[in-house]
C-alpha cells in the first residue's frame, strides 16, 4: 500500500525533451511527486540547496555539462547522505557503473530498460536496498 506522503523526487537530465517525458511518467503514480529539475549538475545542486530536506530522491543523468552525474552524486551524498540518487544513464559501460555507485548512488538505471523498470528501481531503492539494470546483469554473465 502507497505510503500517504508522496516520495518527492527530482529530476536531472541536460536533454529537455527526455526529461519532460520522465516527469510524465513520474507523475503517473499518485505516490511520487516530481520537487524540481534540474539542466546539468549545477543546477541539480542549486535547487537541492533550496529544497533538499523536501526531496528523498535524485534521478541524474551521468553525462551534463558543467557538472557530471557521478560528481553531483557524490556531492549529494556528502551534503545530503539520507537522500537517495538513481542514475539513469545510457552509457553501459562497466567503468561508469562503478564510478557512480563508488560516488554513493543506490543505483544504476540504462535509458533502455526506463520504461520497463524504472518504477521497480525508485520502488528497491526507496525501501533501502541498490537497483542494477537487468542489461548490466546479463551483460556481467557473460
Amino acid at each position: 500500500m502507497p505510503n500517504k506522503c508522496p516520495y518527492r523526487v527530482v529530476v536531472a537530465d541536460d536533454h529537455a525533451v527526455f526529461r519532460h517525458n520522465l516527469k510524465r511518467i513520474l507523475r503517473e503514480r499518485s505516490d511520487l511527486e516530481v520537487a524540481g529539475e534540474a539542466g546539468d549538475g549545477v543546477e541539480l545542486l542549486a535547487i537541492l540547496c533550496l529544497i533538499a530536506p523536501a526531496a528523498h530522491m535524485a534521478i541524474v543523468d551521468i553525462a551534463m555539462p558543467h557538472i557530471g552525474g557521478i560528481e553531483a552524486t557524490a556531492a549529494i551524498k556528502r551534503t545530503y547522505p539520507g537522500m537517495k540518487v538513481l542514475i539513469l544513464s545510457m552509457h553501459r559501460e562497466k567503468q561508469y557503473v562503478h564510478e557512480a555507485m563508488s560516488a554513493g548512488a543506490d543505483g544504476y538505471l540504462l535509458k533502455e530498460d526506463a520504461d520497463a523498470d524504472l518504477f521497480p528501481a525508485i520502488e528497491k531503492i526507496r525501501g533501502g536496498g541498490v537497483y542494477l539494470s537487468p542489461l548490466l546483469n546479463e551483460m556481467e554473465r557473460v
